[in-house]
């Protein structure tokens, strides 16, 4: 079955198609390119006409372009327009509008990604579910990611990003969401905006986009939940509101059991009882926000919650796994928790007390006593109060129960520095440098954590770490709840 017939796709942009073709994908990047994808020659770094003559070289049923690349045939198939990212965001709108599925749209400095992967796996339960890849939530992942919607979708779940004011309701529009969840606020991307406030105001611009009698789930925590609040309220959306001071879905209690977090919550009224596979009281908040969702959506909420405790992070956002050291002895094991995708004040407190009430084994090893380590990187785009927010971090309640701080990076020296002697680890420029240390610093019944901005490169840290040994099967991690 085809996604877009070249006349369809000549009708949505204006452009003009050369051939009679059709494409089953949409494709930004000759690497992972599948046979019958439109290639979409966007310029990023390089232009992406450079790269069309190998796109079809790899089996694209077409190519997206402004004009004959060089080494392309004039009878090759090709759709051509004035604008090439104009008609990737006309393809969007053009796929947004064709399908009759229920859309959710997801904005926050926090969770974004983690919250739509839930509901890919709680909606997907439901009905045909179509969601953003990885983290395509800027302004051509969105696009992209409407263009690809299958016409007979039933659920969508589009991730929305910003760096910058002005980014995120045009977006918005362009995804006409039913349903739109801020999953938090907080200080990230300071440098391009005055205060917390401003950046609360961008996120709740996704609120334009909402479809007629379209709900706002919101997070009811946060200290900017009023700039939230005051938006709704302008725009006469319906909000309903999630968290431990909320009245709509409310987190009651949460239980954190080794890799468990179970929850103990009301929804509009109703008990609601459900867990997540990961330790955090952040995955909680998320995974409530998350079935207010689909619920608002039209989805069966027992189900949503039967379906959310199968969902576990992915690599770089949070996933946990456990190291064989040792293939002649299952009990030397270390535990590591990769969250080495981003970092802000609040994703790095969150995942610091996530290593905090984690449980490390003792009487294994050479040290024979388990520790909590942490790797942290450098916050990136934090503008005026850089220096004042990573120096905070040697003051959060759970470094009090870590036992080691590693710090990568100009921006956390001053961590570093402000960290109990007794705590502190070692301090290098880069990831590269820390990674050469790994063997030395780690040993069996340890959990270890590597957080950071990802241009701190803290997966260097996470290979080092696996590399000391093996993943073990899921049958040998420490999680028997």
């Amino acid at each position: 079955m085809s996604l877009w017939t070249a006349a369809e796709a000549a009708a949505a942009t204006g452009g003009r198609a050369v051939g009679d073709w059709a494409v089953r994908g949409i494709s930004i990047d000759t690497r992972t390119i599948e046979t019958g994808d439109l290639f979409v020659a966007l310029k990023a770094a390089r232009d992406g006409h450079e790269f069309v003559a190998q796109a079809l070289a790899k089996g694209a049923g077409a190519a997206l372009v402004t004009h004959l690349p060089e080494g392309v045939a004039a009878d090759a198939p090709l759709l051509i327009v004035k604008d090439v990212l104009g008609a990737l965001e006309d393809l969007g709108r053009a796929g947004r509008a064709r399908t009759n599925a229920r859309v959710v749209a997801i904005t926050g400095s926090v969770g974004k990604t983690s919250t739509k992967e839930m509901l890919r796996d709680v909606l997907g339960e439901q009905g045909r579910t179509h969601a953003s890849v990885a983290s395509y939530n800027n302004h051509w992942g969105v696009p992209l990611t409407l263009a690809r919607m299958p016409q007979d979708t039933e659920f969508a779940v589009i991730e929305i990003g910003m760096n910058h004011p002005g980014e995120i309701a045009p977006l918005a529009k362009m995804a006409r969401p039913h349903v739109a969840m801020i999953t938090t606020v907080a200080a990230a991307h300071l440098e391009a905006f005055e205060n917390v406030e401003g950046i609360a105001a961008e996120k709740a611009s996704i609120l334009e986009g909402l479809e007629p009698e379209g709900r706002a789930i919101l997070n009811a925590d946060i200290d900017t939940a009023a700039v939230l609040k005051e938006a709704a309220e302008t725009l006469g959306i319906k909000a309903l509101w999630f968290g431990q001071t909320a009245d709509d879905y409310v987190l009651e209690k949460i239980v954190l059991k080794r890799n468990t977090t179970i929850v103990q919550a009301s929804a509009l009224g109703a008990p609601l009882l459900f867990k997540v596979q990961s330790a955090g009281q952040h995955f909680a908040m998320n995974g409530l926000g998350a079935l207010g969702c689909a619920q608002a959506l039209g989805a069966d909420l027992a189900l949503a919650a039967q379906a959310i405790a199968k969902w576990t992070p992915f690599t770089g956002r949070g996933a946990r796994e456990v190291i064989a050291l040792d293939p002649a002895d299952a009990r030397m094991t270390l535990e590591l928790i990769d969250d080495a995708y981003n970092a802000n004040p609040t994703s790095l407190g969150a995942a610091l007390a996530v290593l905090a009430a984690a449980e490390v084994t003792h009487e294994i090893g050479r040290v024979s006593k388990g520790r909590r380590i942490a790797y942290l990187g450098d916050m990136k785009e934090l503008g005026p109060q850089e220096i004042a927010l990573h120096e905070a971090v040697a003051t959060l309640p759970s470094i009090q129960d870590i036992d080691v701080i590693h710090c990568v990076g100009p921006l956390m020296r001053n961590c570093y520095d402000a960290l109990p002697k007794a705590k502190r680890g070692h301090w290098f420029e880069s990831s590269a440098e820390m990674a050469a240390q790994i063997g030395r610093d780690l040993d069996a019944g340890d959990v270890v954590l590597a957080k950071g901005s990802l241009s701190m490169g803290l997966a260097r840290v996470v290979d080092a770490v696996r590399k000391l040994g093996h993943t073990a099967p899921k049958d040998a991690e420490k999680d028997t709840v």
